[in-house]
């Protein structure tokens, strides 16, 4: 519940059926009447599909709705990249392909489409806000209230920028930090073996996947670089 963090305290205390349908480690299960959790899918539209799929109404699915799916499979698999991407992701593809889905178009829509200054925004970012620890492996990007408006960064700006910590050669783990308004927001990448839902549970009031998860703060951004300075010490041997 806390993932809709505003919504959070209505959504608990609605008296109503809930049916979680959902792919991240460690659901709050408690919370809900009916439902999965599958850590083994790529995406929660994935389950989706196979909800449909599994429904008496596949016959329903429309071009609107494979458009919709097809968006969150394609962003949680990075573009099809990332291990999530089994077949049976590529044979719900093919499905949703055969509504006459433009799938060259909703990647353009999603990934070519921001505004020059998010280009000078990522330049920046790279050129004076990357501190790569080479001891650990580890490269942590720390982004300032100040930069997010001098660049005029909107929400969703800033998405997959922490991928490109881990382009960088021997590196295991990405981690990006944002000064948001309300709260300082974290997003960890790792490859490998290396643990990053366990790294934001147990450090930063977070959780995710495996190889990709998020975190948060309500300490300055100061505080949680030296946080995080600190505590990836204990990691050093897992990260090698």
């Amino acid at each position: 519940m806390h993932r809709t963090k505003n919504m959070e305290k209505v959504l608990t205390e609605a008296k109503c059926i809930k049916v979680l349908i959902d792919h991240h480690q460690q659901p709050q299960e408690e919370a809900f009447n009916y439902g999965i959790s599958d850590v083994t899918k790529s995406s929660t539209c994935e389950l989706m599909y196979d909800f449909i799929m599994a429904s008496p109404y596949a016959n329903l699915l429309n071009k609107d709705m494979a458009a919709c799916l097809f968006t969150g499979i394609m962003t949680d698999t990075g573009s099809f990249r990332f291990s999530s991407a089994t077949a049976s992701v590529h044979r719900a593809v093919a499905v949703l392909k055969d509504t006459g889905i433009d799938h060259s178009a909703i990647y353009e829509n999603v990934y070519d489409n921001f505004s020059e200054t998010r280009l000078r925004f990522i330049g920046n970012a790279l050129l004076n806000r990357l501190d790569v620890l080479y001891e650990y492996n580890t490269a942590l990007m720390a982004i300032s209230k100040k930069d997010l408006l001098k660049f005029e960064i909107q929400t969703g700006d800033t998405e997959g920028l922490v991928n490109y910590l881990l382009t960088i050669e021997g590196i295991k783990l990405g981690a990006l930090l944002i000064d948001r308004t309300e709260e300082r927001k974290w997003s960890f990448r790792s490859k490998g073996d290396f643990d990053v839902n366990v790294f934001a549970r147990t450090h930063f009031e977070g959780g995710g996947h495996k190889n990709a998860a998020g975190g948060r703060s309500s300490e300055s951004l100061e505080q949680n670089i030296k946080r995080f300075k600190e505590v990836i010490h204990q990691y050093e041997q897992q990260l090698q």
